[in-house]
């Protein structure tokens, strides 16, 4: 099993975040919101995720960086149980709404369901077509 997150897993690209917020569907997990988009062909190497914490909730940067890491942590050790059997790859951004600062056992309980979620999503869109 790979357990990194390596930059080409990461959503860093401005063109692909825009689209993903314009043209991407969204689900909601208190204390996550979930935003998911089928990858252009053309960037189709892996998942793209992008991490986001809210300057508006949470106003200290050193608890903002707090709660990435431990979500950017709950991805990692995550990922590759459930998106290993997804085909398309997807671009998936994971916002942080909550103003409380959550444990780390809080964020990997929500984070798995939020991942089975997206597996869910993309199961049934493969049954449909």
């Amino acid at each position: 099993m790979n357990f990194r997150l390596p930059k080409n897993e990461r959503l860093h690209s401005k063109k692909l975040i825009k689209e993903l917020f314009d043209k991407g569907s969204s689900f909601f997990l208190y204390p996550i919101k979930v935003l998911i988009l089928d990858a252009p062909q053309d960037v189709q190497e892996t998942h793209q995720v992008l991490f986001s914490v809210s300057k508006k909730k949470i106003k200290k940067a050193i608890d903002r960086n707090l709660v990435k890491r431990r979500l950017k942590e709950a991805y990692r050790l995550n990922k590759s149980e459930i998106l290993a059997n997804i085909e398309t790859k997807k671009l998936i951004g994971l916002i942080y709404v909550s103003p409380e600062i959550a444990t780390f056992q809080v964020i990997e309980q929500k984070m798995k369901k939020v991942l089975y979620k997206i597996a869910e999503t993309q199961q049934s869109s493969n049954t449909d077509s």
